[in-house]
């Protein structure tokens, strides 16, 4: 995070704009609205600036910038067409430690000044740091679509409320979890058709009808957060993990998708790497039920998808037991989410009428796989987990009836922009992979659908050819749990 996104309280603060042109204007009307005391200095003012200041809005100071302007001001604005004027008063700002902003400048300012959704008193700020206003703008066209202007009606109705739910509801759980339900039930809907008194008395009777032991039940969301892009992850997925009061998440959940988790929740990393736990599996199980017991919302955060080689069905045996409610939700698998990535067609009218999933290792680090069933025609095969053994992988399906020649991938964090593709045969597959020095998280395809890679591929991370070896510093992701 290049710079900390804040809100600052500026009624009855003095703001000094340096401008009165039309840059000047759309800075200026910002600050009136923020309740600002605002000083316009300027050898002189466009039609709206004067305007305001015919209204009494802004005071004027006809001259040109001196550093004596800024003595009564606590924040800065540059807002004119002459660099030398806005460096002036991004240096004179800067000696008296006082936050100022110059237009189009990034690299002068210690503030920027974002695009903005208005839903008082909900307010959404977007900000590029000042590298892409024009996308800032662009996002806030979108995000204006999506978010009505009763946003900011309920939010007014439930600040009316904040004090009487804090005296009826005492712990910081419970009272969550009453907002929570306050937003997405019927006293939002009401605001939505425009029936605020009848909302009001809906939150009322709600508050009198409400006790702690309501909303301190715990429940366990299972996730899958998919192979690695977070732009993978279900609505259902990003709703969850902004409800949780607690994560566990392990060494395949990428960071992406890790900061899109509640900011205040706590954060527990179980680790999962093979032959090094951080968490063993059981500690794993009773911690999602010990949390739960104590009325916490469990986020168990898992690469991939929670029942596809990611041990979901060991983690809620403990919850059945015990009758501790939970949800399962999926996640994209790394076999569909990676050789979608990779241009590879898990099935395909030429190639294969069917697919089989296999781990690599078995639960005791061997790899005794059915290689009878691996092997057969028109078929392919996906192999998880399969880097440390991928030799011995290959040279059984060789020797139980597949080609020497047969294509085959190893697909190193799909889906993220550390992937890579090495396309080779079964019996160059692993010399290739030994000398591109591949690391785990990765994913084994083998069938005559790999060689549709060459053509299919469109996901380039690197901008160069799609089988670029080149070494990338490891990231996270791209594999179900192990």
């Amino acid at each position: 995070m290049d710079a900390l996104p804040i809100f600052l309280k500026l009624r009855d603060t003095p703001a000094l704009v340096v401008g009165g042109g039309s840059v000047a204007e759309r800075k200026i009307d910002l600050l009136i609205r923020a309740g600002a005391k605002v000083t316009v200095v300027a050898p002189e003012i466009g039609s709206k600036v004067e305007a305001l200041l015919n209204q009494q809005k802004l005071h004027w100071i006809e001259d040109r910038f001196e550093p004596a302007h800024l003595s009564q001001a606590l924040i800065a604005i540059a807002a004119t067409d002459n660099e030398d004027v806005n460096r002036s008063v991004s240096e004179a700002a800067r000696q008296q430690n006082l936050p100022v902003n110059v237009v189009d400048q990034p690299d002068l300012c210690t503030f920027t000044v974002p695009s903005i959704v208005d839903r008082s008193p909900v307010i959404i700020a977007i900000g590029t740091g000042g590298a892409s206003p024009v996308l800032a703008r662009m996002l806030k066209a979108r995000l204006e679509t999506l978010i009505p202007a009763a946003y900011g009606r309920l939010a007014g109705i439930a600040r009316e409320f904040r004090d009487q739910v804090k005296a009826a509801l005492g712990s910081v759980d419970s009272r969550r979890g009453f907002w929570e339900k306050v937003f997405q039930g019927q006293v939002a809907e009401l605001v939505f058709a425009g029936k605020e008194n009848q909302a009001r008395a809906e939150l009322r009777a709600m508050i009198q009808a409400t006790e702690d032991a309501e909303f301190e039940k715990g429940e366990v969301y299972l996730v899958g957060a998919g192979p690695g892009d977070p732009d993978l992850l279900t609505f259902r997925a990003l709703r969850l993990m902004q409800r949780a009061d607690v994560v566990l998440y392990d060494r395949l959940v990428a960071p992406a998708i890790v900061d899109l988790v509640r900011r205040d929740a706590d954060r527990i990393f179980v680790g999962k790497e093979k032959s090094n736990h951080v968490v063993p599996q059981p500690e794993i199980n009773e911690l999602l039920l010990s949390l739960a017991q104590e009325g916490k919302r469990v986020l168990r955060l898992k690469g991939g998808d929670p029942f596809i080689f990611g041990r979901g069905g060991e983690e809620i045996e403990d919850l059945v037991r015990h009758n501790i409610p939970f949800q399962v939700i999926p996640g994209i698998t790394a076999a569909a989410g990676c050789a979608s990535y990779a241009g590879i067609p898990l099935t395909h009218r030429d190639h294969a009428q069917s697919c089989l999933f296999v781990t690599g290792h078995l639960k005791d680090g061997s790899v005794d796989l059915n290689w009878d069933a691996l092997c057969q025609p028109g078929q392919t095969v996906v192999v998880y987990m399969g880097l440390t053994g991928l030799e011995s992988i290959c040279r059984e399906m060789i020797r139980h009836g597949l080609k020497d020649t047969t294509p085959a991938a190893l697909i190193q964090q799909g889906t993220t922009l550390n992937q890579r593709v090495i396309a080779a045969t079964l019996d160059s597959l692993p010399d290739a992979v030994a000398a591109a020095n591949v690391r785990a998280p990765t994913l084994l395809v083998v069938g005559s659908v790999v060689t549709l890679h060459d053509k299919l591929s469109w996901f380039d991370p690197d901008g160069g050819p799609p089988d670029d070896l080149a070494l990338n510093e490891p990231g996270r992701g791209a594999n179900d749990g192990l």
